[in-house]
């Protein structure tokens, strides 16, 4: 006959096996998925971000090159690509991504947000800059990106708007 105390521990050890098999089967089978970066941001010249010595890509779209523009209100100029300076402007501070891929060459990919905390998700800078029109949806984004990036074009923001590159001044009539 098996004791009680016998089949006691049989029991807690199949619960045991149960939860860590759960918990082995939930756990991130490639690593860059688990990746998380919380720090100060720099901010690279093709809008990619500098943190803690890693290139980050933001999730979900591409920002083409334009031509190079420069804040003067700031001290020193904020200067760079509009979407590079877009970002600059709109990060004051820490940044916080969750890698959603890795790169070959040695980049991430991921979704990062200014001024997240405990009770705020934060903005997700992929989105401000589809909202801004700095940048175009990748066709694998969430779809709430191609909405964003289809508002900037209807109201001819950022890269839809007219150039502002080509000003010229008007000639006087003698």
């Amino acid at each position: 006959m098996v004791s009680t105390s016998t089949r006691l521990l049989n029991r807690t050890l199949r619960v045991c096996v149960i939860v860590l098999s759960g918990l082995l089967a939930s756990w991130p089978i490639n690593s860059a998925n688990a990746r998380t970066f919380h720090s100060y941001a720099f901010v690279n010249e093709d809008g990619s971000l500098r943190i803690k010595g890693r290139t980050i890509h933001l999730h979900g779209i591409h920002i083409p090159r334009t031509g190079k523009t420069c804040k003067f209100f700031f001290n020193p100029p904020l200067c760079g690509s509009r979407a590079a300076v877009a970002l600059k402007f709109k990060i004051q501070g820490f940044v916080h991504c969750e890698t959603t891929g890795a790169n070959r060459d040695g980049s991430f990919t991921a979704q990062c947000r200014v001024n997240k905390s405990t009770f705020d998700e934060g903005l997700d800078l992929s989105a401000y800059l589809l909202e801004q029109g700095w940048a175009l949806a990748l066709p694998d984004a969430p779809f709430h990106y191609s909405a964003l990036e289809k508002v900037a074009r209807h109201h001819h923001l950022g890269l839809w708007g007219f150039s502002v590159d080509r000003i010229v001044s008007p000639t006087r009539k003698k």
